[in-house]
């Protein structure tokens, strides 16, 4: 089993992109969302950049997400880019891609914007530190080539980092197991096989999913049931896209002015300005629609008050509880008593999870109360001293979440010190796209951005323009590079705290509070504010280089 990046890096050739000693004006980390767009936007000013790329392809996660059921929890067209260009001429199958249409989309923009010209692949990043009297960052990959540039953009995203749990005994499994995120590329037959799924984020959910109808038997491993909402997928034809592509570019516009990045925002009502009646209808109207409406598209309240939040838990509960048939499996997946704030964790989208568990050969073991103990040859053996036996497990136990892909790459500070180590204690960042300490360097969809609260293509062109226009200007001044003070960085990090101090995500350790890493600082790494308002907050630095130091 896989478990780190670096066992992907090869050097697939010595020139252009691949070539020793490169001197380019930015290298950017990572071909997903973030990284293909800012190389698009740096082109456009006339300067030249590369994409160091851990994969094989474009596309980012969707190149290493390709476990059974891999599918976006983002609509159409919400969940593409606003480039003309690109999606003029591309239409999708359902408002719900999984990985492999995703996988062709980025294939679309390749051929329209010509990208993979100056990516190099299978380039894993493992030494990167800025010189402050050439200006220009030093960058070292795995298989050993340097390069040198004035920018250097991060564009790891919030999930580059794979946990997996110090299990004992893992290596003595003689059966298959894969990281959900390191899934083999010809995929696994699960027919008539004993499969476990240990975890119930989304990948679990996925996965879950997808292998109820076809393998022997599943046991999905819980900690912390997973309050799934209805996904509503459903198919699409050309026909209804093209037409409704003149209201694109308004469309494109109005999700950065909602909170979420969605087609969508909170209502301008409390829970309880309505009575049990009208909510009732109020949350059966976006149940019924699915997706993340129940969510973010609900009252504005439901993540601040805790009366108003169980509320819409007592919701969820009364309709997922009816589609779960044994009494037993019931109580873990869908119990009367909240295991945490409903939304302080994000949603899953579901098709018919709930469902799989009616299926006679699908099980659900909580290892909250029971955990596991260790990996032996046959399978897993739990704290009350049974052996599970299976043929195939996946390990669907998610991230060093949001702040890993950046503490993993060893990034090296003007000081001397790593990001590794700085961040031990808590994330610090300035304006959720620099760090002090490492001029010139900017990051997008990671820590102190509106990330996991967010839709990703709408977070990545927030906050990618705003990256390029602080590239155009420090060329129009003709500075050497800018690096945030530490002040100001204090003054950000209170910003994010204060946004969550007065919701309910403190209240529970989840992707949002650090991640369920052992020894992860609790905090929050999210702008938990929306969209619109840190997109404003962002630009009103900008000008004055406010909380910047500058040098020529």
């Amino acid at each position: 089993m896989k478990s780190e990046l670096r066992e992907y890096a090869r050097r697939r050739a010595t020139t252009g992109p691949y070539a020793d000693d490169l001197d380019i004006d930015a290298i950017i980390v990572g071909a997903g969302f973030g990284g293909v767009f800012i190389l698009h936007k740096l082109r456009q000013l006339g300067l030249k950049a590369v994409i160091f790329e851990a994969g094989t392809d474009l596309g980012g996660t969707w190149r290493w997400n390709r476990y059974p059921g891999a599918n976006v929890d983002s609509e159409v067209p919400e969940y593409e880019y606003s480039i003309p260009e690109v999606w003029k001429d591309w239409t999708w199958s359902t408002n719900y891609p999984d990985y492999k249409e995703l996988r062709a989309y980025f294939d679309h923009v390749d051929k329209v914007l010509d990208i993979k010209k100056d990516c190099s692949f299978e380039s894993v990043v493992v030494d990167a530190q800025f010189q402050e009297g050439e200006g220009k960052w030093h960058v070292k990959t795995e298989d050993g080539r340097t390069a040198k540039s004035k920018y250097f953009v991060v564009a790891a995203g919030f999930a580059a980092k794979r946990y997996i749990p110090d299990y004992k005994g893992i290596d003595s499994f003689e059966g298959i197991i894969h990281h959900s995120a390191f899934w083999p590329e010809e995929g696994i037959d699960v027919k008539g096989k004993r499969c476990a799924v240990i975890g119930t984020g989304a990948s679990g959910v996925q996965i879950t999913q997808a292998w109820g109808p076809e393998a022997g038997a599943v046991t999905v491993f819980q900690r912390t049931p997973n309050l799934a909402v209805p996904m509503g997928k459903h198919k699409l034809t050309a026909e209804e896209q093209n037409a409704a592509k003149r209201w694109y570019p308004r469309l494109f516009e109005l999700r950065e002015k909602c909170f979420g990045g969605f087609l969508f925002s909170f209502s301008e009502k409390d829970t309880f300005d309505d009575n049990a009646e009208e909510q009732d209808a109020f949350f059966h109207s976006l149940w019924d629609h699915g997706g993340f409406d129940f969510w973010l598209g609900t009252y504005k309240d439901m993540l601040f008050d805790p009366k108003a939040n169980r509320a819409a838990y007592d919701f969820w509960a009364r309709n997922v509880r009816p589609r779960i048939g044994d009494p037993k499996k019931r109580e873990l997946l869908a119990p009367l008593e909240p295991p945490h704030p409903f939304g302080v964790k994000r949603p899953c989208l579901e098709n018919n999870y709930y469902e799989q568990f009616n299926r006679e050969n699908v099980d659900v073991f909580d290892i909250k109360t029971n955990p596991i103990v260790e990996f032996q040859p046959k399978g897993i053996l739990t704290a009350d001293g049974t052996l599970h036996e299976f043929d195939v497990i996946a390990v669907a136990t998610g991230f060093d979440i949001t702040t890993g892909g950046m503490t993993h790459m060893g990034l090296k500070s003007v000081h001397g010190t790593t990001l590794n180590e700085e961040w031990k204690a808590a994330a610090n960042t300035y304006l959720g796209t620099t760090v002090s300490g490492y001029p010139n360097m900017f990051h997008l969809y990671g820590p102190h951005g509106p990330t996991l609260l967010s839709n990703g293509p709408s977070t990545v062109e927030v906050q990618g323009r705003w990256i390029v226009d602080t590239i155009k200007k420090i060329e129009r001044e003709g500075l050497k590079f800018i690096d945030p003070t530490p002040e100001a960085t204090k003054e950000w990090k209170a910003r994010i705290n204060a946004l969550s101090d007065i919701s309910l995500f403190p209240t529970t350790k989840s992707t949002y509070m650090g991640g369920s890493l052992p020894g992860k600082a609790f905090e929050q790494v999210n702008y938990a504010g929306g969209i619109p308002e840190y997109a404003k907050e962002i630009r009103a630095a900008l000008p004055g280089w406010k909380g910047f130091r500058t040098v020529k």
